[in-house]
């Protein structure tokens, strides 16, 4: 077992790594000493549980619920869990939060005002407390998926989002140089789940009222918080891709 990368070290990680498959990039971070991983929600996640249960190391798995995800979803959290039997840690907002947002503003606030202050509520809270208890966590990024905030990311940092004063968190992105064809060639080369809302057009799932399908030849993100700014979308859980 190797220790867990400490700042100064994260860089040339990165560089090592930069050209490496996802299954080496996914084998570094389950050899890190500490708590690590895989965070689950869609079709690039579950590409990375594949990879790593075939690496024979013990992993961690888990979703966050923000009580306004798709049926379909839940089913597909479901149907991964049994396909792979495994646990799948679900994270939920907290009650009173999301009581007192829903009471003042109704449940549709994010039409009028913007998607942050219900995703910071019902997603960004539950991430940043479970990965208070991580050292780290693998995510399914891409560079393709936002056209103004994922097209740098590296496929290993030090996470700019939730790192603070003596908590020095890694992210690792395995997928960060794959496109989106590559994650559908690999899911029906290995005839693993899927959403069954990618059949009626959805690419990029998120809560339901904030998601729809997309035309063709637009980009996966126009789908998401279609009401905003089409380039730089993102709830929180990612907000260090943001430019500052």
């Amino acid at each position: 077992m190797t220790t867990i990368p400490t700042i100064d070290i994260v860089d040339a990680l990165a560089a090592e790594y930069a050209d490496k498959s996802p299954n080496e990039i996914i084998e570094l971070a389950l050899s890190q000493e500490g708590e690590i991983a895989i965070s689950f929600s869609g079709a690039e996640d579950v590409v990375l549980i594949d990879m790593a249960s075939h690496l024979g190391k013990p992993f961690r798995v888990f979703s966050l619920d923000t009580g306004r995800l798709h049926a379909e979803t839940y089913q597909f959290i479901d149907a991964v869990r049994k396909h792979y039997n495994i646990d799948i840690e679900i994270c939920f907002p907290e009650t009173e939060a999301i009581q007192q947002l829903v009471t003042e503003k109704g449940f549709f606030s994010f039409y009028q005002d913007d998607h942050k202050e219900c995703c910071g509520i019902r997603k960004v809270q539950p991430l940043r407390k479970k990965l208070a208890t991580l050292d780290g966590w693998i995510t399914g990024q891409r560079k393709d998926q936002s056209p103004g905030t994922r097209n740098d990311i590296p496929v290993v940092q030090a996470d700019p989002g939730f790192s603070g004063p003596g908590k020095q968190l890694i992210k690792y992105n395995p997928l960060a140089n794959w496109s989106s064809a590559d994650v559908w060639n690999y899911i029906r080369l290995m005839e693993i789940p899927y959403n069954p809302l990618h059949e009626r057009g959805f690419i990029s799932i998120g809560c339901e009222p904030c998601t729809r399908p997309v035309l063709p030849n637009q980009h996966e993100r126009e789908g998401r918080w279609w009401w905003e700014d089409a380039t730089h979308k993102e709830c929180g859980l990612h907000a260090g891709n943001l430019k500052k």
